[in-house]
């Protein structure tokens, strides 16, 4: 990306710099060019909830609609935005056409609880007219678990000007005594992907009346790719053992090499940043992590969510070591969702398959150094699966002794 020589953000002046390219800059760049014709009451199209976690449990449940009427899966589709390989700019300019009404509630008694579940139940952008507060300032509001929208402001009135579009199977869901755990479950096996059912989960739609309440997004999120990751795990573990095998892929320089091991499922995550070098781990036995995933934390499930997928795909089981390099490419944080469609552009790629670990990981060490200059002996050297793997001892050993 080109940087503009007559924007220098704020950090860049003092320091008497004429040039500069930062989030900060790109962000001001933005934001001058958002629709300037927002208006304090629009009908417009709901696309999405988005419910934040400060001062949980009174928090901000916001409508992120749009201000016109086009009924265009674009704007709020990760999934096409990664298939039809859209920039960070082009996804930005999408979502801040995108206004984030919102209201201060509680979770267990949301305000306006009728209006957005039935929003967020709808497959389809639901008609909506809105009256906001004051008309929206010029303001793009980023976030490492979800997708960026423009401005935030707080809601008045909001009014759906036509019928949601509720599949039948969701509406049955929701109304039967289920825990919430089996209901994404049996959401996800009938073919609802993981951004709709993190909508709908919440939103407090799913789990036994007593307990359903308001789940801020970015927790939303993971819980959804925990939770249907960990039946994917049930699944695999009755699959034969997969070969030595490489896939490497990535998406808005966000780049996955991933490692399988002919062993019983275990997953290791390595999250490096390509321009200092520095990495963060998190790892996960046979038996399962007992506490979250601190260090990587979303994109650890992310990534882990779309590898079992592929596992289950092709009815193998392995040990995964997956090493994550995120490149200057990617700018601005975007959301969780660009780790798990990087992770699946990664496991689509045509494998490479190697006859023993040795030289699956000399070949590792070689890729990341050519495409990356980057030496990976540290990450070997902390990682709990290399160390388990060299040391461990298979029974043909003992028998040939």
């Amino acid at each position: 990306m080109n940087a503009q020589k007559n924007i220098i953000c704020p950090k860049c002046q003092k320091r008497g710099l004429t040039k500069c390219f930062c989030i900060l800059r790109e962000r001001i760049k933005l934001e001058k060019n958002i629709n300037k014709n927002f208006k304090k009451e629009f009908f417009g199209e709901n696309y999405n909830i988005f419910i934040g976690h400060f001062g949980y449990p009174n928090i901000n449940i916001g409508l992120v609609s749009l201000p016109e009427t086009k009924k265009d899966e674009k704007y709020d589709n990760p999934h096409l935005w990664a298939e039809k390989e859209y920039d960070i700019n082009t996804i930005i300019n999408l979502r801040t056409q995108m206004i984030n009404a919102n209201v201060k509630t509680d979770i267990k008694i949301p305000r306006l609880k009728e209006l957005y579940q039935e929003l967020s139940l709808s497959i389809r952008p639901i008609d909506t007219e809105i009256s906001l507060e004051k008309k929206p300032t010029l303001k793009i509001s980023f976030n490492r678990e979800a997708a960026p929208f423009g401005p935030t402001i707080r809601l008045e009135k909001a009014r759906i000007t036509e019928n949601p579009k509720i599949p039948e199977k969701v509406d049955k869901i929701v109304n039967d005594d289920l825990t919430a755990t089996q209901s994404l479950q049996i959401l996800y096996n009938k073919g609802f992907d993981e951004h709709y059912l993190t909508k709908v989960f919440s939103v407090g739609n799913l789990g036994r009346e007593i307990s359903k309440k308001l789940v801020p997004t970015r927790w939303a999120i993971t819980a959804v790719d925990d939770t249907l990751g960990k039946s994917l795990i049930n699944d695999i573990k009755d699959y034969k053992k997969a070969d030595y095998q490489i896939y490497f892929g990535g998406y808005l320089g966000n780049y996955y090499v991933i490692l399988l091991y002919p062993e019983p499922w275990s997953y290791e995550l390595f999250e490096t940043y390509l321009k200092t070098g520095e990495f963060a781990t998190d790892y996960e036995p046979y038996e399962s992590r007992k506490y979250y995933a601190i260090n990587t934390v979303g994109g650890y499930y992310a990534a882990r969510f779309s590898i079992l997928k592929k596992l289950k795909e092709i009815k193998k089981q392995a040990t995964v070591l997956a090493l994550r390099f995120i490149s200057d490419e990617y700018w601005a944080p975007l959301g969780v969702w660009v780790v798990r469609e990087a992770t699946k552009k990664a496991m689509n790629s045509e494998p490479i398959t190697f006859s023993d670990k040795d030289s699956m990981i000399k070949y590792a060490s070689e890729l990341i150094m050519k495409k990356f200059n980057y030496n990976i002996k540290n990450i070997l050297e902390k990682s709990v699966i290399v160390k388990k793997l060299q040391s461990q001892k298979k029974i043909l050993d003992y028998n040939s002794s």
